[in-house]
C-alpha cells in the first residue's frame, strides 16, 4: 500500500474518530455543545492521527524520553497551527449556513486542508529522520 494511500486512509479514520466524538458530545453536552464537540472530536483525532502517523507513516521508533517529548511537542504545536485552519473552516461554515451538514463540511475542508500542511511539517521537523 502506497504512502499517500495510507496517509489518506489514516486522516480518514482520524476524521470519522474526530467526527464521532463530536457527535457524542453535542447529544449529551449539557451546555456549549458546539465548542465542546469541536475541542474534544480534535483531541480524539490528534490522538489516533499521532499514533497512525508515528508508525504507519513514518516509521519512527522509539528513541528515548526526551526525544519522545520532543516529537509529541513538535507534532502538538503543528496540530494547534493547522487545528486553527479546521476550526475556522467548520465554525465559518457553520455560521453562515446553520446546519450540522454545513459544520461537518467545512470541518472535512478544513481537516483536509491541515493535513497536506501537517504531513510536510511533520516529514520536515518531527520524524525527519526515517521513512518518509
Amino acid at each position: 500500500m502506497s504512502l499517500f494511500f495510507r496517509y489518506v486512509i489514516f486522516a480518514v479514520i482520524s476524521t470519522l474518530v474526530n467526527f464521532a466524538v463530536q457527535e457524542v458530545v453535542v447529544r449529551t453536552a449539557p451546555i456549549a455543545p458546539l465548542i465542546l464537540s469541536i475541542l474534544g472530536g480534535t483531541i480524539a483525532g490528534f490522538a489516533v492521527k499521532y499514533v497512525l502517523d508515528k508508525k504507519w507513516i513514518f516509521y519512527d521508533g522509539y528513541t528515548s524520553h526526551a526525544g519522545e517529548a520532543r516529537k509529541v511537542a513538535l507534532y502538538g504545536m503543528f496540530s494547534v497551527l493547522t487545528t486553527i485552519i479546521f476550526w475556522s473552516f467548520e465554525i465559518a461554515f457553520w455560521t453562515i449556513w446553520e446546519t450540522d451538514f454545513a459544520k461537518y463540511a467545512g470541518g472535512a475542508l478544513g481537516l483536509a486542508i491541515g493535513y497536506v500542511s501537517k504531513y510536510t511539517l511533520d516529514r520536515r521537523f518531527v520524524f525527519r529522520s526515517e521513512g518518509a
